[in-house]
Order: C-alpha cells, then sequence, then structure tokens
C-alpha cells in the first residue's frame, strides 16, 4: 500500500476536475504525502523452520537455527533510492543509535526491464546491506508489469494464466542473476504484494489457483540461479480485503515467512479488532504457527484514524510479543512518525520505545553464557512528552457544509471536502 505517484497523479486529475465542476469547494486538512515514483515506485526467520522448503536460507550472518536477537529486526521505509539509504543513518541517530538492521525498497513496477532489476537502481541498497554482516535486504518485487495502471480482472486473470504457463519466467532469472551479482544473495523477496486486495495488477482475486501456480513458477526459477539465498515473503493486507488472503497461499515449499501489511484502518477500528477481525493480525499470527513459518510485518504505519497514540503503543508491544523476523513502519504521511509531521503523540511513543534499541544476541538461544559487564545507565530517550489527544475530526465552519465521498477519496485529498453555502453571494 505504498503510495506511487501514478496513483497521486490519477487522483490530483479527479479532484482537479471535481474542484472545477462547480464554485465554493474546498478543501480541508491538507495532507503532505512524499511518494515513490510511479513505479518506483510501498523487508526471515533464522534458518529453515519445521516445514520450509530446501533453499530457504539462514539470517544474514546467523548460523542455522540459531536466534536472530533478544529483539525483532527493524527498519523503516524511508525512500524507494538513494534517499532512504541516507536516511537510514538520520533516523537510528534520532532514534539514540537504535540498530536498524532492516532496509526496505521496491523494483519499480512500470515495465518488465524495471523488474528485472535495471541497473544502477539497486546498486546502492547492495552496498547498504553488504557494508554489515548482520542487516537484512528486504525487496518488494511485483509480478506484472504495467501493476499500478488499473488492468481490469479479465485482462489479469489472462495475464496470470500467462504467468503460471511459464511466459514471464526469464524476468524472475534476470532479477535473481543481478542480486547474486551485487552480492546480496539472501535478500528478502516481498513477492506480489497485498494480492488480496484490487490495488495492483498482481493481484490473486481474478484467478487464485492461477495465481498460486505463477507465484512457484517465479520462486523455483529464481532458486534455480546458482549462488542464491533467497527468502520468499507472502505477505497479504490485513483482513479479508477483496478476497480471503488464505485462498492465495501457493503453499508451504515455496514460502519462507507470512507476512502482513497492517496499517491503522478503517476509520473507528481499534487495535482490538484488528487483531480479532476475520484474517487479521491473531489469525495471521495462528496461520503461521500451523504452516511452520516465522513471520513479519513489512508495512505497517498510522492511517485513517490519524494521530493515534494507542495504535502505535499496541502495534509495537504486538511484535515485542510475537517477534517477527523483521518489521519496517512506512514513514511517510499519513502512516509515519519521523518524515511526517501530523502524528506528534504517536511520534512520541515510536521514539520512546525504541530510543536506543539494539539486536543482542539471546545467550539462551545461542548456548553461551552471557558476559557480565559492569552495570551503567541507559541513555535518556530525549522524545517529547506526548501531547494532549486532538480532536478527532476538524469542525466545519457554520458556513460549510461537509462532503461525503468516501474513505478512498479522502485519503487522495488529504482530508474532507465541504461546500460552501455563501459562495453565491461573494463579491457583494
Amino acid at each position: 500500500m505504498v503510495v506511487r505517484q501514478s496513483c497521486v497523479a490519477a487522483a490530483a486529475i479527479a479532484v482537479a476536475a471535481f474542484l472545477a465542476a462547480g464554485p465554493g469547494v474546498a478543501v480541508g486538512e491538507p495532507g503532505t504525502t512524499p511518494t515513490p515514483p510511479a513505479s518506483p515506485a510501498p523487508p526471515p526467520a533464522p534458518g529453515a523452520p519445521p516445514g520450509a522448503a530446501a533453499g530457504a536460507a539462514p539470517a544474514p550472518g546467523t548460523a542455522p537455527g540459531a536466534a536472530v536477537g533478544s529483539t525483532p529486526a527493524f527498519g523503516a521505509y524511508l525512500d524507494y533510492g538513494t534517499r532512504g539509504v541516507a536516511r537510514m543513518a538520520q533516523l537510528s541517530h534520532w532514534l539514540g543509535g537504535a540498530d536498524l538492521r532492516v532496509g526496505h525498497t521496491y523494483l519499480p513496477g512500470d515495465r518488465w526491464s524495471n523488474i528485472e532489476g535495471a541497473p544502477g537502481f539497486l546498486d546502492v541498497w547492495a552496498d547498504w546491506r553488504t557494508s554489515e554482516p548482520d542487516r537484512m535486504l528486504v525487496l518488494n518485487v511485483p509480478m506484472m508489469e504495467r501493476n499500478e495502471k488499473g488492468v481490469d480482472d479479465d485482462e489479469v486473470r489472462e495475464l496470470l494464466r500467462q504467468g503460471a504457463a511459464g511466459r514471464f519466467d526469464h524476468h524472475f532469472r534476470a532479477l535473481a542473476e543481478r542480486l547474486v551479482e551485487l552480492k546480496v544473495p539472501d535478500t528478502v523477496l516481498v513477492l506480489g504484494w497485498e494480492m488480496n486486495g484490487v490495488t495492483y495488477t498482481h493481484r490473486c482475486g481474478p484467478d487464485p489457483e492461477a495465481w498460486k501456480t505463477y507465484w512457484n513458477r517465479i520462486v523455483t526459477t529464481m532458486r534455480a540461479v546458482p549462488g542464491q539465498k533467497f527468502r520468499f515473503d507472502f505477505t497479504p493486507s490485513r483482513g479479508r480485503d477483496a478476497v480471503p488472503w488464505t485462498r492465495c497461499y501457493p503453499g508451504d515449499a515455496t514460502v519462507d515467512i507470512i507476512g502482513m501489511d497492517s496499517y491503522d484502518q478503517p476509520r473507528g477500528m481499534s487495535f482490538d479488532e484488528q487483531v480479532r477481525e476475520p484474517y487479521g493480525l491473531q489469525a495471521h499470527v495462528d496461520f503461521a504457527k500451523a504452516h511452520g513459518k516465522p513471520i513479519s510485518y513489512p508495512e505497517w504505519g498510522l492511517f485513517r484514524n490519524g494521530d493515534n497514540a494507542d495504535y502505535m503503543r499496541r502495534m509495537l508491544a504486538w511484535m515485542d510479543e510475537h517477534k517477527p523476523v523483521y518489521n519496517t513502519v512506512t514513514d511517510y504521511c499519513p502512516h509515519g512518525v519521523w518524515q511526517c509531521d501530523d502524528n506528534p503523540r504517536s511520534t512520541a511513543v515510536y521514539r520512546s520505545v525504541l530510543f536506543g534499541r539494539t539486536d543482542e544476541p539471546d545467550p539462551a538461544a545461542t548456548g553461551k553464557p552471557a558476559t557480565p559487564t559492569v552495570p551503567t545507565a541507559p541513555p535518556v530517550p530525549t522524545a517529547p512528552a506526548v501531547p494532549a489527544v486532538p480532536a478527532t475530526a476538524t469542525e466545519p465552519s457554520a458556513d460549510c457544509s461537509p462532503l461525503e465521498l468516501g474513505d478512498w477519496v479522502e485519503y487522495w485529498l488529504g482530508g474532507k471536502l465541504c461546500m460552501r453555502l455563501d459562495w453565491f453571494s461573494r463579491g457583494e
């Protein structure tokens, strides 16, 4: 659900047309959403868990079967390109030197040549990954070109069947060879993410059986490349969405991690409801356990409930409890906490919880005795105090009648629209 310019451009055209259609329409609560480009553009368990397929690789710098550490590896999506890499160090500094082990980016989904990993695009990420042995590179990989172009269900169905028959295998072989060449053969590949929704051409709904066959072909093709150690992350969006994500699960042999993109939505849904809903957070954990797979959260963050400090606190606690292989918060407005000034209360919670956090190995898991250390006073987080709870909604002015356009339109507008009731008398 990472926003790209293709979506923003389409929304902007629609909004412009709407505003031009009648006088007196005003936009409230303007949003500022830095987005990846149109299609570059929205990161595994230590060792193969029970039921994992042959070829699954251990975490970077970790012996098979050893625990990654006592705290979940984490990072943030900060930008798709070089700026994202540069900002990793800045975010770490802001978090008091916290160990950001996970770098997360997305392959462009506009054309096949970019899905193959066009020369120059992945180089800076590969350099970041290989500079430290315990880092993890997470790469979202589209399964189709024109991935955000609104391709209709009939064409998607035909494309999935072509993929299942092997028509696109060579593109993924090229990507695998490119990653091995860049010396990042242990990249975590979030293949065909949010397939249970309607946003992407690589969605599952039009033909789940063909989708699963196609996924299996891609994984088999990429695992056949010499030198690879890829881990494949099956990541639906939380909840049912267009189809139940369990209908899209391609099988244990080709899945190494079961992820979930989980934003604070829909409007009015509490965190407890997000846990309990069908195909929600608890169902995700239970499904992964039943299949002997570790979990991940490649995308998570604030959304339709605004600056929700309770969601931020509860989601961080949920991940500490359930120990995903990694998590990466989507850090731009409206989802984020560092590059977005719209969420001060949630930002304070995020910073206070993760300030100074490092991924120290768990002695109990490694079998080695803990090294005695002289106790020292921990650094004092400089995170601001959590501000008072703001009003949950902007009150419309007396001469402005709010228009109900639905969540999707309001998201792209950055707020509600209202129709001024006195437009006809202006200038008098």
